[in-house]
Formats: structure tokens, sequence, C-alpha cells
């Protein structure tokens, strides 16, 4: 196995920071994953597997202990009638299967597009955007049990999926090393279109799976949500918060002290879950804070085109967080309401 010292992250995540990792090993094959995750756990070392680096904070410092990158490859595609069920290695490229499946005129991820990263880190979060989740189309994750020492097989009320959560981020959190991912896409199906951004901007014409992937991709790109290595905008993880879920009351609240900063016209964004609870908008928060677009400090800074989005000019993970810290404070002392950071932070 080829173990390198001293690698520096920063090279391996979308933001450009991050120090060095005490050693490095790229997993080319499941079985060298498994192998490479072993010897770390044999060896009693700190593990991170690293996928595309689009929803990782490293710390200046680096990592002090193991990074395996996981860039294993394949897919399997099994016909069922209606129903494709397509296997996927972990280290697919998310945006690569997303681009697959609409070419294919199947129908379940095209809302999806433009999410940087890798497949195995999809359930992790439940990535969603526009209206879907990757909850909707898994069918099962197949893991190396670092507990146990063996492969399993998660289906989906075992992985617990919620607002960009699982059992991967809470009572299971590092104990599994996601292998494989099955998803179930629909053959022919038509786009899934919910969400009232996307609506808009598709209008009443062509609602083909490639014109909702175009529109999204558009939409994304807009806000500097399209990972580019040459766009100085592009150095993020994209979104930096979640959504704030808080309880009926607690929204009304929310209401009652944006009272002073609504727009003519204007309501709040706020919409109902299934549990029976209120999601609000965090960039809606963060901007009517009065959180400026394009507030730099120390090399971190607001992005020009989307609030959500955090942005590397030079500075360093430190800086980052900082930057981070300033704008929950604004939007703690305007509606009482705390932000997450969605990213995940190592070191």
């Amino acid at each position: 196995m080829n173990v390198r010292r001293n690698v520096p992250l920063a090279a391996y995540t979308t933001l450009g920071l991050g120090g060095p990792a005490g050693a490095f090993v790229e997993a080319r094959s499941t079985q060298r994953l498994i192998e490479a995750v072993t010897a770390a756990d044999d060896a009693r070392t700190p593990l991170l597997l690293l996928g595309g680096g689009s929803n990782l904070v490293v710390a200046d410092e680096g990592f002090d202990g193991t990074v395996v990158r996981v860039a294993t490859r394949g897919r399997q595609v099994v016909d069922a009638g209606d129903t494709a069920r397509v296997l996927l290695c972990a280290g697919e490229p998310w945006d690569g299967f997303v681009a697959w499946a609409v070419a294919n005129e199947l129908a379940g991820v095209e809302c999806l597009s433009g999410i940087p990263g890798c497949v195995g880190a999809t359930p992790m979060q439940n990535v969603g955007a526009y209206g879907q989740e990757v909850a909707e189309v898994i069918t099962a994750v197949r893991v190396w049990d670092r507990r146990d020492r063996a492969q399993r097989t998660l289906l989906p009320k075992e992985c617990a999926f919620g607002y960009r959560d699982s059992v991967f981020k809470r009572e299971a959190r590092g104990r599994y090393a996601v292998l494989s991912v099955a998803f179930a896409l629909r053959r022919g199906g038509t786009a899934s279109v919910r969400y009232g951004e996307l609506q808009k901007a598709l209008g009443e014409g062509d609602r083909s799976l490639a014109r909702v992937r175009e529109t999204v991709l558009s939409l994304r790109r807009a806000k500097g949500m399209v990972w580019d290595p040459d766009d100085p905008e592009g150095r993020t993880a994209g979104s930096f918060f979640t959504n704030p879920v808080v309880t009926g009351a607690e929204a009304d609240a929310v209401l009652a002290r944006a009272a002073g900063v609504l727009r003519e016209g204007e309501s709040m964004p706020r919409w109902p879950t299934d549990d029976g609870r209120v999601k609000l908008a965090a960039g809606w928060l963060i901007e009517r804070a009065g959180v400026t677009k394009g507030w730099t400090v120390d090399g971190a800074g607001v992005s020009h085109r989307h609030a959500l989005a955090l942005v590397n000019r030079g500075g360093t993970t430190r800086a980052l967080l900082a930057m981070a810290a300033r704008v929950q404070d604004r939007v703690r002392e305007a509606f009482g309401v705390g932000l997450e950071i969605e990213p995940e932070r190592v070191g």
C-alpha cells in the first residue's frame, strides 16, 4: 500500500484550505479501500475518508491521522421494468452520475445537478437541492463496518434519513465506510419540479429532464454554487449553513422580529416539514440580518452571489470560521436563530 506523508490537503478541498495529512492513501478499488481503513484501525490512528472535498473544512494545522482518498469507480445497471436500479461505487463523481441519468432519461436526481463531490458522501447528509433529496431514490448503502470488521448493507430505514441528516452523522458517526450506493430511478419518468424558484425559472414550457438539469445548473452558477477552480468566487464548500428547522411558535417569533426588515409586499420564507415544524431560509435570514454579500475579513468572506456561501479569498481556515461566527452572531442578534454549519469540520 502506497502511503505518503505530510500531504497538503488544501489541494483536495474545494475551499482550497487545510494543512497536511499525517498519512495519505489513495484507494482505487473497494478492496483497497477496506484494506486502508482496516490498516488505520489496526494502528489506532484517526481516520478521514476523503471524497471530492466539497463539504469539508480542514484545519490549518491539518489532520494528524490517516486520510484515505476514496477514488473507487464502477457503475452497474439492473433493469426492472420501469425502474432502473443503479449500483455505484462510492468514489464515482456525483454530477457525472446525474448527467448520465438525465442523458438516459432516468428520473429521480435531475434537480441535484451541479452538486460537487462523490456518490459515497451523498447518504451522509442526505444531499438535497431544489426540492429533491437522495433519500427519495436510495435503496441501499453498502458499507464496511469498522466495529464488526465486516461488510453490511443498510436499507433506507436503517439510514434514518432526515433533513441534511442520517445515521452516519449521528449514532453511527465514524462507524461505517461507505463502499457503494444503490439507487432506483424511474425510466422515462417525468422531472420532479416542486421547488418554487425552479418552477418560476422553467415557466410553462419544456420540463424535460435535460431542461430541468440545464436550469438547475444555471441557477446554481448564478449563486456561485457550481465549483469552478478558475472562478475566484468558486473556492467554497457550497452552502455553509443549513436552513434552520424550528417549531411553529419559534417561526412566529422570528416573523415578529423580522417585521421591521420586510420589504413592501414581501413575506418571510417558511415551509412546513413532515414532522410539523417549520423550515426557514438561512440565506434570507443572513441578508436581512445586515450581512452584505462580498463582506470580507482577513481573506475570508461572504460570496458576492449568494449569502449562504462563504468564500476563501486567500485567507486561512481560522479566518473562514471566524467569518462564519460573525454571520451566526448577526443572525442570532437579529432573529434569535442559531445557524448550524453544514460542512464537516476536521482537525
